[in-house]
């Protein structure tokens, strides 16, 4: 059975920061990767105090559910026709990015622990 801790440590916070793309869109929040890098240093801990209570209570605000997907086309394509000319990028809320870079790490530690892709 895996067992999975609701609380996460601000030094865990402070690493999933630290590994987000400077270079990505901004979210729904217009918040920056580059200046959530930044800024982690002040709100760090705070952070972490609502990514533990968002898994112990598993309560998500609904504004943080909400994205946007934008359909962008990739460039020099031949054919605009071909549905493989455009890729699909999502625009979401910086606190969820930290929630799914926490969970996908959980999830990788457990297929890791467990071996469960061999």
């Amino acid at each position: 059975m895996l067992n999975i801790s609701p609380t996460i440590l601000t030094e865990e916070i402070n690493k999933l920061i630290r590994s987000f793309l400077n270079r990505k869109t901004l979210g729904l929040d217009g918040i920056l990767n580059k200046i959530l890098k930044v800024a982690a240093l002040v709100i760090a801990k705070d952070l972490t105090e609502i990514v533990s209570y968002c898994f112990a209570s598993g309560i998500i605000l609904e504004s943080l559910k909400e994205f946007i997907t934008v359909v962008l086309r990739k460039e020099e394509k031949k054919d605009y026709s071909l549905l493989g000319s455009y890729r699909p990028i999502t625009l979401k809320n910086t606190l969820v990015k930290v929630l799914e870079k926490h969970v996908a790490n959980i999830i990788f530690k457990a297929i890791e622990e467990y071996r469960l892709l061999l």
